[in-house]
């Protein structure tokens, strides 16, 4: 495992690496755009050569960039979906010039319409925005989430469902967020939980095919379906829950990225309970 957190990139997206490294960051996330506006300035090339290079001088990947929050690929107006498109494919594009492996985003809020019609609009969605850049090498990551309101993809089934219901598969895989899951309903903290909870998904989607965890403690209760990160070890979850998952060979190869309250100072904390819980 390599640990990081999602990084700001204030001042120019090639500042991420170096903020990683003031972070005690091995890996990062970042936003490469406002995640809250729909309108993006085009990267400059003088720009994605310093980002290249930072990434060579400081050691530190960015494995992952967050799609905007405004995407919902299960929207039922037609405008915020042919918008919600667009910006995924400009994600892509973005992610996919810096060279950057993960694209992580939500997969979406019915709004309303059903799950059942809503997953499939989000299959749609992903298809659409595939058939317009075949050759592009980075993975979609679906990301589990807490299922407040109408989101999508609260469960490791209907995850799966989603990516059951896209034409390349291999261009898609997925995000836990330690938080969102135990929101949601799965039990993390005792070890007969823990060990329960990841056979379910590792039977549903698959360990080897969640590439990104974002490591967050949880502010509300267990199935509160209420998204509220905390530091690790100060919510709900407590440190037993992070002792299970980073001591887990199953996720050897996937980088896990906190996206805790604070700035590098509480971050360089928070990587370092993380890294004295692996045995």
């Amino acid at each position: 495992m390599k640990f990081g957190a999602h990084v700001s990139v204030g001042g120019g997206v090639y500042k991420a690496p170096g903020n990683g490294l003031d972070s005690g960051c091995e890996v990062v996330q970042i936003f490469t755009r406002n995640q809250m506006q729909w309108q993006v300035k085009e990267l400059a090339a003088a720009d994605v050569q310093k980002f290249q290079e930072a990434v060579k001088h400081t050691g530190v990947e960015v494995v992952s960039v967050h799609a905007s929050y405004l995407i919902n690929l299960a929207s039922f107006d037609t405008q915020k979906l042919q918008k919600s498109r667009e910006n995924l494919l400009i994600e892509m594009q973005r992610a996919e010039l810096l060279g950057i492996p993960y694209l992580i985003v939500h997969p979406g809020s019915h709004m309303g319409a059903g799950e059942v019609k809503g997953m499939r609009r989000i299959a749609e969605s992903l298809n659409a925005v595939f058939s317009a850049c075949p050759e592009f090498q980075l993975t979609v990551l679906l990301e589990a989430t807490a299922g407040q309101g109408s989101n999508l993809g609260y469960t490791f089934e209907q995850l799966a469902e989603i990516k059951a219901g896209v034409d390349t598969r291999e261009r898609v895989a997925f995000c836990i967020d330690t938080c969102h899951i135990f929101a949601a309903g799965y039990e993390l903290r005792s070890q007969q939980g823990y060990s329960e909870t990841m056979q379910q998904l590792d039977a549903t989607l698959g360990a080897e095919h969640v590439r990104v965890i974002h490591a967050n403690d949880s502010k509300k209760a267990l199935g509160s379906r209420l998204d509220r990160h905390a530091h690790i070890g100060d919510g709900e979850l407590g440190l037993e829950a992070f002792a299970n998952l980073v001591n887990d060979a199953r996720f050897t190869e996937a980088s896990v990225i906190i996206e805790t309250p604070g700035g590098p100072e509480q971050d360089r904390e928070n990587l370092q309970k993380l890294r004295d819980l692996v045995s």
